[in-house]
């Protein structure tokens, strides 16, 4: 029985619910990230002991995946739109700045699929989107490759964030203390290609990046949903 089906306990002497668990441990996790989420520290916040959460969840990776499906309420969208291009970018988008207001997101997602009733509207639109555009096995490609483009780069981005934190030191600080090393290594000329990348290429932000690849991603899916079957 998973923690979806299994019905909660009732209320005593402390008003508790899954509701408040969650949203206390999502608090903790805005905060400090998964490592400062605890049932102890939980159970602490509600002004309740901790076995009195095992009534509620049996384990703390039911815990994550109640969190996880609660903030994918932010994903949902509003409306379907009626074109399969934008549908997906919507969710991409919206899955990337749910991951910035919660960036611990960006450690569970991928994997087994959420059970979670948000977590089904999420799978349930993006579908959609594709729904009639080509056969099963092809649109469930597709969401795929999707899907692993936009996790790939929202952990990316949530990475260099953490970095930037972690060292003080901005992505243009950061750039600038390790300009010298770079410098000496490529007028070695043993890389050429990455001297033509640092000099050449354009510095973009990380949404114009997510936006771009984003994009060239959907060109690919789209060449495989309208190429004429063998």
């Amino acid at each position: 029985m998973t923690v979806w089906d299994r019905p909660e306990p009732p209320t005593r002497p402390v008003p508790l619910d899954r509701e408040r668990i969650v949203a206390t441990a999502i608090a903790l996790a805005d905060e400090g990230g998964l490592g400062a989420v605890s049932l102890r520290k939980v159970a602490a916040g509600l002004n309740a002991g901790p076995m009195r959460l095992y009534g509620y969840i049996s384990t703390k990776q039911e815990l994550f995946d109640l969190m996880v499906d609660e903030v994918h309420a932010e994903i949902v969208p509003e409306d379907q739109p009626g074109d399969w291009r934008e549908a997906l970018r919507i969710l991409a988008h919206r899955t990337r700045q749910t991951a910035l207001r919660h960036e611990w997101l960006a450690d569970l997602l991928g994997g087994r699929p959420t059970l979670g009733p948000n977590g089904l509207a999420v799978t349930e639109a993006t579908l959609a989107a594709l729904d009639g555009l080509a056969d099963i096995d092809t649109v469930m490609r597709a969401v795929e490759t999707v899907s692993a483009y936009f996790t790939g780069a929202i952990r990316r981005e949530i990475a260099n964030l953490r970095a930037e934190r972690a060292t003080g030191l901005s992505k243009r600080e950061w750039q600038r203390a390790s300009g010298p090393h770079v410098t000496r290594i490529l007028a070695t000329g043993r890389f050429p290609a990455l001297t033509k990348a640092v000099y050449d290429g354009t510095d973009v932000d990380a949404e114009t990046s997510f936006a771009t690849g984003l994009d060239w991603v959907l060109d690919a899916v789209a060449a495989k949903l309208t190429r004429p079957p063998a």
